[in-house]
């Protein structure tokens, strides 16, 4: 039995709900070969010379049909949600429920560190940290904790974007294949940042082996943990961080409190645990996306380098920028380091620790911002017309600092939380045994304010991304890494090692204006960088 072919007018109905409102006829042509339809059939089953002349028919034709009728079956799901969603009387309501729903969830993720921070309150150990480390101790495991984080933080950042994105697109063969690179490739960059330190240690005689033993296995168990764990918020199963940190805290302390097994090895074993943990919990969540990989195309690594590298040196940039001033710190004091480059500096560190807390409370603002922004941004491009673009930049441009507001008010709350903690003697005196020294409280002050200008520069690039302007937001950090390191390094040799953290602040502050600078340009041509992204 012969198969009926479709008629012109089906045609143009499958050439819609593929692709809605064609830009060209090249489009509908290439739609129509999709669909099988070849040259040479075409004046025997539609009386056509060509299958350009039916694609220019067909193009013709909807050109001269109502637009609102030509949506595919893609953009038609998201108007129906849209319209039962998200009444244009609704904005405000809207904007009440994507409060009320991301602002504690960018809260509750924060629960890994609030979970080490009352460990050590109460018990004076983490999972990675404990009080009674000597010098050498303190410094071999906060530099190990450094390194894991700056190595592994480009291949986070890009984990993160290309596997969210095929993931969105619900390519999860691709997705998986991206996060098993990755995840290799950053365990692999550890270990070969650790071979080139341990040459250069051998050859200059900086630190004992002991030393850079301890150092490369926090750093690649720390780094290890954030690879195996950064996924999860790609398939958006964040709560199981939360959960692995748990088990794995509470199987360290038990070891800690119950053993004698030495700390170094207690820590160890925690982590393990939680990188264990993470890769079970992540191969279970992916298991049901990846049924079979027949005929799935691997992605190509030089495409995905290429496509990320600005967010691969973003990601490694950003933590450099945070632990640089602490370096510059601890290496300031000859008579302490005496042989040794670097030495950790308690009072310092203390300050730094309490201020980075403003960092962590302000989560929450960032969270809810780039949820809000994103959300807004599909609905009105669907609501306002084309050529209301000063309108739809305006919005937005409003929206922009209505968050920035909301992120002051937050940064008072924790100020005054910090106050507390301070002062009253419920707070770090109660946890530590004695008052707060003047140095860490200068030094408090001054990296909380360093904090909440880095936070607002970091949510201004995090508008960047979302439209992929990942190269503005790059050259902004370098500068400020730069400028933090000159201004850091001239105070604290001139003045006093703890005004190196004035460092960080100036260059926050620097990271802000260029930032804010290049968040005025986008948002007053938001409607070009919109479209130009998509």
């Amino acid at each position: 039995m012969s198969q009926v072919l479709p008629t012109i007018d089906d045609l143009t109905a499958q050439v819609v709900s593929k692709i809605g409102n064609p830009v060209s006829v090249m489009v509908v042509k290439a739609t129509l070969e999709s669909f099988g339809l070849r040259e040479k059939d075409m004046l025997k089953d539609y009386g056509y010379n060509s299958l350009d002349s039916l694609s220019s028919f067909i193009y013709n034709k909807l050109k001269a049909t109502d637009e609102e009728k030509l949506f595919n079956v893609k953009e038609l799901e998201k108007k129906e949600t849209l319209d039962k969603n998200i009444p244009v009387s609704g904005y405000l309501w809207v904007k009440a429920k994507l409060l009320f729903k991301f602002y504690p969830i960018g809260l509750f993720h924060l629960f890994p560190v609030l979970l080490q921070i009352v460990t050590i309150v109460f018990f004076g150990y983490s999972l990675w940290t404990f009080t009674e480390f000597n010098v050498m101790q303190s410094t071999a495991v906060v530099v190990g904790v450094m390194l894991g984080l700056i190595i592994s933080g480009g291949y986070v950042q890009v984990l993160g974007k290309q596997a969210s994105f095929y993931w969105n697109h619900k390519e999860y063969y691709k997705s998986k294949i991206v996060i098993k690179k990755l995840i290799k490739s950053g365990v692999y960059g550890i270990c070969a940042v650790f071979v080139g330190l341990a040459v250069v240690n051998f050859l200059f005689s900086l630190f004992p082996f002991t030393f850079w033993f301890v150092t490369f296995m926090y750093s690649l168990l720390i780094g290890t943990l954030l690879l195996y764990t950064a996924p999860f918020h790609t398939i958006k199963q964040r709560w199981v961080i939360s959960v692995v940190v748990l088990i794995a805290t509470v199987l360290a302390l038990f070891l800690k409190l119950h053993t004698s097994i030495h700390i170094y090895i207690t820590h160890w074993l925690g982590i393990s645990t939680a990188i264990g943990l993470s890769k079970l919990f992540l191969a279970y969540f992916l298991k049901p996306y990846v049924v079979s990989t027949e005929g799935e195309i691997r992605p190509k690594r030089l495409i995905v380098l290429y496509r990320n590298y600005f967010y691969f040196f973003y990601g490694a940039l950003i933590y450099v920028f945070i632990f640089l001033d602490r370096i510059l710190a601890w290496s300031a004091d000859v008579t302490q380091t005496k042989k040794f480059l670097f030495l950790y500096e308690k009072d310092y560190e203390i300050g730094m620790d309490l201020a980075i807390l403003v960092f962590f409370l302000l989560a929450g603002v960032m969270e809810y911002a780039i949820a809000a922004f994103s959300k807004f941004l599909d609905i009105n491009q669907k609501k306002i017309q084309f050529l209301q673009t000063k309108q739809f930049n305006s919005q937005f441009y409003k929206m922009y600092w209505g968050h920035i507001a909301l992120l002051f008010v937050s940064a008072m709350v924790a100020v005054v939380i910090l106050y507390y903690i301070i002062t009253e003697p419920w707070g770090y005196f109660s946890a530590f045994g004695e008052q707060l020294g003047a140095l860490s409280i200068k030094v408090c002050v001054l990296g909380g304010v360093g904090y909440f200008f880095l936070t607002w520069a970091m949510l201004n690039t995090l508008y960047l991304f979302t439209l992929n302007k990942p190269h503005k937001a790059l050259r902004a950090l370098l500068i400020s890494v730069v400028v933090n390191f000159i201004v850091g390094f001239i105070l604290s040799r001139t003045i006093s090692y703890e005004y190196s953290v004035v460092g960080m602040l100036v260059g926050s502050i620097v990271f802000l204006v260029l930032t804010l600078r290049d968040n005025y340009i986008f948002f007053k041509k938001l409607d070009y960088y919109y479209y130009a992204a998509y």
